[in-house]
């Protein structure tokens, strides 16, 4: 059955007349603690299978179903980190996380242990320090740590995250994607991530799902990664199977283009 399973999904998006077909019988099972990347052309609609997925937007065919339970609204179970952090700029970092830890856990946990939990999720992403700053006294990679924070103080089932490095600039987006498996390998959550980089995807991933072209976009291949966690991003740029996986990712994105160059 699996623990997230997106069956024959469709998402069609209409504008008066106008109807546009972004995905088309999208089919996919995920384990639960495993490592998915999502990779394609702009277009393709990765963004709106991670809505799927989120409950932020209604599939028009098909459904999704996270342990044994349909996905037809947003939850806690499903935490989302966007590109853009979308802090709240009034609060501090604390603030910022407790908001999300009082919503989910009020009632559920006592004011001293909401406290200790918002202090936990900061110490994941080692950002503590930090807690009395506000979010326009820290830099991007700090406020995008502070998002990570927020959304694994949630406990989600599934960790959803949206290009969360690509604003950012080489050697801060290298070691957030170092504390991403960081944390993956502490808490085995469930992470599904879109990327446009081929590097991160092969670093991160168990699996890459390789979308094809949009409109009516829908899943081209499917590849594992057999690379062992942990994982060290300077030993595995020089193993082979890293090599292997990079090529076949690259191999069907460049078909992908070559497809839409000959069709213009």
């Amino acid at each position: 059955m699996g623990y997230l399973r997106i069956s024959r999904v469709g998402k069609t998006f209409e504008s008066g007349s106008r109807r546009t077909e972004v995905l088309r019988d999208v089919d996919l099972t995920i384990d639960r603690g495993e490592f998915v990347s999502i990779i394609g052309h702009s277009g393709c609609g990765k963004s709106t299978l991670l809505n799927l997925i989120a409950g932020l937007t209604e599939a028009t065919k098909g459904g999704i179903v996270l342990e044994g339970r349909e996905v037809n609204a947003p939850g806690p179970d499903r935490a989302v980190v966007f590109q853009n952090h979308s802090l709240l700029p009034w609060l501090t970092v604390y603030g910022n996380v407790r908001l999300a830890v009082d919503k989910v856990f009020r009632g559920r946990k006592s004011r001293a242990e909401r406290h200790e939990w918002t202090l936990h999720n900061l110490d994941l992403v080692q950002m503590r320090h930090a807690a009395d700053k506000r979010p326009g006294e820290i830099s991007g990679g700090m406020r995008q740590r502070v998002g990570i924070a927020r959304a694994l103080a949630m406990e989600p089932k599934v960790l959803l995250l949206d290009e969360p490095f690509g604003a950012l600039d080489a050697l801060t987006r290298a070691h957030l994607q170092d504390a991403v498996m960081e944390i993956h390998a502490r808490l085995r959550n469930t992470m599904i991530m879109i990327t446009h980089d081929v590097d991160e995807a092969v670093l991160l991933a168990d699996r890459i799902v390789m979308m094809t072209n949009g409109p009516a976009a829908t899943i081209g291949e499917v590849l594992t990664v057999p690379l062992p966690r942990p994982r060290d991003r300077i030993v595995a740029a020089g193993d082979p199977a890293c090599l292997r996986a990079r090529q076949a990712v690259l191999r069907f994105l460049h078909e992908r283009h070559r497809l839409v160059a000959a069709a213009e």
